[in-house]
């Protein structure tokens, strides 16, 4: 192994996985080009279709039911305020091994403590200590009501007494300069200084787009022709064998927009994308001027994804498809990886940068992690016993669900606590049509999809198998991992 590597992290906030692979439409030549010198990792997802519980299992390599973030901290329906007692970031093991760690952008994993408790130097950052997300109710009094006979504009969602939403549109040219560009401008001068010093470093650069609303400068959406823009394959989806909270969401909200609309959305994402794309360009031009190209070990990537459009729907929450998980990742580090260009499907998620930066550097962990270091990946080499599945743990956003997933290659098993499940042959469907979990002939396969659940829930210290009657739900319970395990 060379010697340790500085590490430079640059975390989206709400990217689709799908954007950097070369096959989609959306421009990323800055990500293209990392990935032509990289490994990208096709099959890479977040535990939780949220911004906290995602963030703290990056940071941590532990899933929520160990960490303890469950939702948004930033306001009073948080299920907690921050990490647990006694659960470590790997920046504090990097400190402690003499790296120099600084942080630059979105925190979001607690409002009690800040990235400086966790070993970070802090020089901006965003969702953290004591901030606040949630509207007081003094605020309610002073909306203003629609004007009577106003028509709903281009991309607006009409919402009676919360206030109309707008979910795209574009930015003025010479608007001030916004969070991303100011997370961005850091980060381009913090790289000389940090270059010039002599330890190894961690800069984390976090930044808040493309969440929604998609706000964008019009030269970036002007590089997509709206006619070009094609609706997902699952936007026919009418979610008659969904979760109900899927169809509520659909109706009441996303079907206000037309199929026009809808394109225009999806334009506006990629277009955000792209913008970041440029962002991150500057970033790494920063980094080649300091001459330790060679020695950083590089990743992009996002906390969780968006629906986008699929199955009729935007953003992200409890519905448990693809697009709100599935997160971007691409790695360089030139003097390890074998055979660069290359694209993996081994699942991977984001419990394994945790022990990836931790072994990179050298460091030594207390910790017993959730994920698992993707170093050998990066080596070109596939451990046997390599993770052959993926899974979710989801309580709720703002309002509270009880929601778990389990995924192969092959199936996809969704235990929802609140409603009917779901089961996918991702083989055959790979857009997440068809729900099976109803159909007997796929009880068999149905079963082992619950082992695979109870086993991870077994190892991750899962709380959500109370035995009683009300909500001892899922068809199989746990007792029957233990035939799996032994």
């Amino acid at each position: 192994m060379p010697k340790r590597p500085n590490l430079l992290i640059f975390m989206t906030d709400h990217q689709r996985g799908d954007t950097v692979l070369p096959e989609h439409p959306c421009l990323t030549p800055n990500v293209e080009k990392l990935a032509r010198e990289g490994v990208t990792f096709s099959e890479t997802f977040c535990p939780s279709p949220h911004c906290c519980p995602s963030r703290a299992t990056f940071f941590t390599g532990l899933y929520p039911t160990r960490h303890g973030v469950w939702n948004n901290v930033c306001n009073d329906q948080a299920l907690s305020r921050g990490l647990k007692p006694g659960v470590r970031v790997f920046s504090e093991e990097l400190r402690e091994a003499g790296y120099r760690t600084v942080f630059d952008g979105k925190w979001h994993v607690s409002v009690d403590k800040g990235p400086a408790d966790y070993g970070w130097e802090e020089t901006f950052v965003s969702g953290g200590r004591g901030e606040h997300h949630g509207v007081a109710w003094e605020q309610w009094k002073n909306l203003q009501p629609r004007e009577p006979g106003r028509e709903r504009e281009h991309g607006e969602i009409l919402r009676p007494g919360w206030g109309d939403y707008t979910l795209f549109g574009k930015r003025e040219e010479e608007a001030p300069a916004g969070h991303d560009e100011r997370v961005v401008e850091h980060a381009v001068d913090l790289l000389p200084r940090l270059a010039r010093g002599t330890e190894p470093w961690c800069l984390f650069v976090g930044l808040i787009g493309p969440h929604d609303p998609y706000q964008v400068h019009r030269r970036y959406v002007e590089r997509y022709r709206l006619e070009d823009i094609p609706l997902p394959p699952s936007y026919c989806d009418n979610l008659e064998d969904k979760t109900r909270v899927a169809r509520r969401m659909r109706r009441q909200y996303w079907s206000q927009l037309s199929e026009t609309e809808v394109r225009d959305a999806i334009r506006h994402f990629w277009a955000s994308c792209t913008y970041l794309d440029e962002l991150f360009g500057q970033v790494m031009q920063a980094l080649d001027s300091t001459g330790q190209a060679e020695d950083t070990m590089v990743v992009y990537l996002s906390d969780h994804g968006d629906y986008c459009g699929d199955h009729g729907l935007f953003l992200k929450g409890i519905p448990c498809f693809r697009g709100a998980y599935h997160v971007p990742c691409v790695v360089r580090w030139p003097k390890v990886i074998a055979n660069p260009g290359r694209r993996t499907d081994r699942f991977v998620t984001l419990a394994d940068f945790a022990p990836t930066f931790v072994e990179a550097s050298g460091a030594e962990s207390t910790q017993r992690y959730t994920g698992r270091s993707i170093l050998p990946l990066l080596q070109g080499e596939v451990p046997s016993d390599w993770p052959e599945e993926h899974h979710s743990q989801c309580n709720g956003v703002e309002l509270y669900y009880t929601q778990r997933s389990v995924a192969t290659h092959e199936w996809k098993y969704v235990y929802n606590g609140f409603d009917e499940d779901e089961l996918y042959n991702l083989n055959l469907d790979p857009h997440e049509m068809r729900n099976l979990s109803a159909d007997p002939s796929c009880d068999a396969v149905k079963r082992e999809m619950a082992q695979r659940m109870w086993c991870f829930a077994y190892r991750e210290e899962d709380a959500a198998m109370n035995p009683y009657g009300t909500v001892a739900l899922c068809p199989w319970g746990p007792g029957e991992a233990f035939p799996r395990l032994q």
